[in-house]
């Protein structure tokens, strides 16, 4: 973990910067899009980190810092679909 200046902290593997707000109200500025939650950087980014080194850089791994996950968090389960006639050629 880095910081970049006091109330801020940055993440050193996806570079993702957190402004700290208070234990359950930080703010997560993403390189996209609008402002978000810890909950939400949990559900997009921070669960798929695969080796433990990789956990132990990421800035988001403290449940009781991340809340409860809120609807529209993580990314829609949309169901698949068929494209072209789905005959072989």
């Amino acid at each position: 973990m880095t910081s970049t200046e006091p109330g801020f902290q940055r993440c050193a593997l996806c570079q993702v910067e957190i402004q700290v707000e208070g234990s359950t109200s930080d703010r997560v500025i993403f390189s996209r899009g609008t402002p978000g939650t810890r909950s939400k950087l949990w559900a997009r980014v921070c669960q798929y980190l695969k080796s433990d080194e990789q956990k132990q850089q990421c800035i988001n791994q403290d449940p009781a810092l991340r809340g409860t996950p809120q609807p529209g968090d993580g990314f829609e389960e949309i169901s698949a679909i068929q494209l072209g006639d789905g005959g072989a050629a």
